[in-house]
C-alpha cells in the first residue's frame, strides 16, 4: 500500500542487517509502481556510523552519532522529490 517513494539505506559495514539482501527483499515487498533509491552507504555500521568493523562492540565506543556522508545522502533525496 505504499504510494511515496522510498529510500533504502544500509550501510556496509552493518553485521545486524546485510546490506546484500535487506535492499532487495524491501524492494520486493513494496509495489511495483513504488519510487525506489537504494543506497548502500560505505563504512558505516548498523546505527549509520563511521566504524572499523561493524560490530556492535565499537557501538559504545564511537563518538559519532551519525556519519555525515548518510545525513548528505538523505539530503540529496529529500531535495531531489521535490524537484
Amino acid at each position: 500500500k505504499v504510494t511515496v517513494p522510498v529510500l533504502i539505506l544500509n550501510g556496509d559495514k552493518d553485521v545486524q542487517v546485510s546490506a546484500g539482501i535487506n535492499p532487495e527483499a524491501i524492494q520486493e515487498a513494496l509495489p511495483s509502481e513504488t519510487a525506489v533509491t537504494v543506497e548502500i552507504v560505505e563504512g558505516v555500521n548498523h546505527l549509520f556510523q563511521e566504524s572499523e568493523t561493524g560490530q556492535v562492540s565499537e557501538y559504545a565506543v564511537i563518538e559519532q552519532t551519525i556519519s555525515p556522508n548518510v545525513l548528505d545522502v538523505i539530503s540529496e533525496w529529500i531535495v531531489n522529490q521535490s524537484q
